[in-house]
């Protein structure tokens, strides 16, 4: 651990953690631990791909899903004790978000596979950049409405997710084209494609109407 020493309103935010902050290290080993989230998903992604409910198959085994709230007796508990700075429960960034953990898994799995068959020129060279383009921009547009998500400014996280939609029609579009639909390498990489581009307007609709459902909850109280 080491001490975070910096003018400005970061040393203020960071004074409030204690005297100790992490360091390259501890940071390194988490986001290599996110990482790891990332593929896990994306592996259990694969593993499910041929079932209908796949994003809910794979939100339950990564441990998303909360059970129904069911009415118990109360029962009086001890205080649990406070964790250490440096437990890895207490500590959560955007990496943890589960949306941004799907997000950027699918988008991982729709790279890879076009970033090789585009180096190695089997798709025309406008439809390579463009498809590349607009996978890219829905990524971006969709992790700035993950971090409005976690500030709680569900209009603005309404309207970016919505920018990020756009870029997945954009994405269809391209695959739906005349350019796709004469490259066969195109064309196979295209069935695999359009249920990822699905599954993630599925999940992205699904917090848009959470998001309305909290700010029409927040004008009626």
């Amino acid at each position: 651990m080491s001490d975070f020493d910096a003018d400005g309103p970061q040393e203020e935010e960071w004074s409030d953690r204690g005297e100790l902050a992490w360091n390259e290290f501890d940071w390194e080993r988490y986001l290599r631990e996110q990482d790891e989230t990332i593929q896990r998903y994306l592996g259990l992604y694969e593993a499910y791909r041929s079932q209908a409910d796949r994003i809910d198959l794979v939100a339950d085994q990564m441990g998303w899903e909360q059970p129904p709230a069911e009415e118990e007796p109360a029962v009086e508990e001890a205080p649990a004790p406070e964790p250490a700075f440096d437990a890895d429960e207490e500590i959560y960034t955007l990496h943890k978000n589960p949306v941004y953990i799907a997000t950027k898994a699918i988008y991982l799995g729709l790279k890879r596979p076009w970033e090789l068959l585009a180096s190695a020129g089997k798709a025309p060279s406008a439809l390579g950049i463009g498809y590349l383009v607009s996978l890219h921009r829905g990524e971006e547009q969709a992790v700035q409405a993950i971090h409005a998500l976690d500030f709680g400014d569900y209009a603005m996280a309404v309207s970016l997710f919505k920018r990020a939609l756009d870029a997945v029609n954009r994405s269809l579009a391209l695959l739906n084209s005349e350019a796709t639909a004469t490259c066969r390498p195109a064309r196979a990489y295209r069935e695999e494609a359009l249920p990822r581009l699905f599954d993630l307007r599925e999940i992205w609709l699904r917090i848009i109407q959470e998001c309305r459902d909290e700010l029409n909850r927040s004008i009626e109280d």
